[in-house]
């Protein structure tokens, strides 16, 4: 019996190491500036050194927004223990989401803000995150959006993409954050 639960024990971490090594890497984020929820400057370089999960919302949203933000206070719950994790909400709608309205949402919402930022910015530079950098698609003027939460590494780099309205997809989120806690690279 003991060899059954040393075995099953090796297999488990096995497991777990294989699992972080098969993450793949996708692409490298550039580095930005917005503005945060506190109204004050972001740079991105804060984000060097942690693991973060971005995704893209909009404070009025009526369809999956506020699904997301809740998924996304899921995780917070989840990592809130883990000092090099972050979250990131970026607002498709930088015209009504300000640093204030923002700041409620965030407040509604349990955010934590040591832990979760929401940015706005120029209208362009957003595009080109959701476009271009995270490769999420177009903003357009209706306000239509991704619904996945993007996993980045330490470096920056996109480790995963999770659909939020597939089931089991938080908690194998949550998982890949723990496997990329393990990497040392």
């Amino acid at each position: 019996m003991k060899f059954v639960v040393v075995a099953a024990l090796v297999l488990t971490l096995a497991s777990c190491t294989q699992h972080a090594a098969s993450l793949p890497v996708y692409f490298d984020v550039p580095q930005f500036q917005l503005t945060a929820q506190d109204g004050r400057p972001f740079d991105s370089k804060v984000l060097t050194g942690k693991i973060w999960v971005a995704d893209f919302i909009y404070t009025t949203c009526p369809g999956p927004c506020p699904r997301m933000t809740s998924q996304m206070h899921q995780v917070q719950n989840a990592i809130i223990k883990m000092p090099d994790v972050r979250l990131v909400s970026f607002t498709v709608d930088p015209a009504r989401d300000t640093p204030t309205v923002l700041a409620a949402y965030a407040k509604a919402h349990g955010a934590s803000a040591d832990h979760w930022y929401f940015l706005t910015g120029s209208p362009d530079t957003l595009q080109k995150l959701d476009r271009d950098a995270f490769k999420l698609g177009n903003i357009g003027p209706s306000l239509e959006h991704s619904t996945r939460f993007v996993l980045l590494d330490r470096q920056s780099r996109i480790r995963g993409y999770y659909d939020t309205s597939e089931s089991g997809t938080i908690p194998r989120l949550i998982d890949d954050i723990h496997a990329l806690a393990r990497e040392r690279s």
